[in-house]
């Protein structure tokens, strides 16, 4: 069947009472755009910006926008007038219902990072140019795979990987930064994230990339409260990631130093522009010292020891 996709720029403030109205008019399947709700989706659900870059970010700059599908019928049809009277100048095109389990795939293309690896999802064709490629399953969910702070911290990665090294990844999210260590030459990693639908991801990820349970490990839980999870962590880690958020590094960075193996190095990123400076004071505070200070697109990453 074919849908009648219909667009209405709206006033935030306005956002709900339109909802209301366009439901009473017979409308349904409600798709708000809103760059607000945007950002605030991102501030809170730091594990889905390995997917979202600057493009993305543009195409939300500024927008406040409705989405509704109505059927491609009479009845639809019906709806559409009574919209268009209400609201105006709308927007609408049309979309076969077969094409919305995949449609979202155009957005999700490989993206090299750093020098050496090439994110690439898991339908893609790994492109040619001798790249180790990195394969993720992005699944149902924002972006195109090249966050700021996550191309920061692969590019930093490729300085520090090598052979007998073990990782911890604290955030791990997707498992993108611990899978790319593993694949630049690292031991082992294990992951560890408050999110419980973590370790799953993770362990899916690694598998597209031919790595298993002997090199890639990864736990759910709270890593600033959990006493006895920091405990069985251990020591010995010769690299710490945390591509996170400052409110969570700044007192991780008291923790982290046990552990670190000597002279390991301990990357973090996540770090909006306005919050570096207080990160870098906390880090200092605990006995680190900046190897490396680098920002991009108003994000911030360091890298310690």
């Amino acid at each position: 069947m074919r849908y009648i996709e219909v667009t209405v720029n709206t006033p935030a403030e306005e956002i709900d009472l339109r909802c209301q109205q366009m439901a009473d008019m017979g409308a349904g399947g409600f798709v708000i755009e809103n760059e607000e709700d945007f950002r605030d989706f991102l501030e809170s659900n730091h594990q889905y910006w390995d997917y979202v870059d600057q493009e993305l970010e543009d195409k939300f700059k500024g927008i406040s926008r409705i989405k509704c599908y109505l059927t491609d019928d009479e009845e639809g049809q019906a709806v559409l007038r009574q919209i268009k009277n209400a609201y105006g100048d709308i927007e609408t095109g049309f979309v076969e219902d077969s094409d919305w389990e995949n449609n979202w795939r155009e957005y999700y293309k490989p993206i090299p990072v750093g020098e050496k690896l090439v994110v690439v999802p898991e339908w893609e064709e790994i492109p040619q140019g001798g790249r180790l490629p990195l394969r993720l399953d992005p699944g149902l969910i924002f972006g195109t795979g090249s966050h700021a702070t996550t191309r920061m911290c692969l590019a930093a990665l490729e300085k520090f990987s090598g052979s007998g090294i073990k990782v911890l990844d604290l955030g791990c999210g997707s498992g993108i930064l611990g899978i790319g260590a593993l694949l630049l030459g690292c031991d082992s990693c294990l992951g560890v994230d408050i999110d419980p639908k973590a370790p799953e991801v993770v362990m899916s990820n690694a598998a597209l990339n031919g790595i298993g349970t002997d090199r890639m490990r990864a736990w759910a839980g709270d890593i600033i409260g959990d006493n006895s999870l920091r405990a069985r962590l251990g020591g010995g880690y010769g690299l710490v990631l945390a591509n996170i958020v400052a409110d969570v590094i700044i007192p991780l960075s008291a923790l982290v130093r046990p552990f670190m193996a000597e002279g390991g190095v301990f990357i973090c990123s996540g770090i909006i522009e306005h919050r570096w400076p207080e990160t870098e004071a906390a880090l200092k505070a605990n006995g680190f010292t900046i190897l490396e200070h680098k920002s991009e697109d108003e994000w911030h990453c360091f890298v310690c020891r």
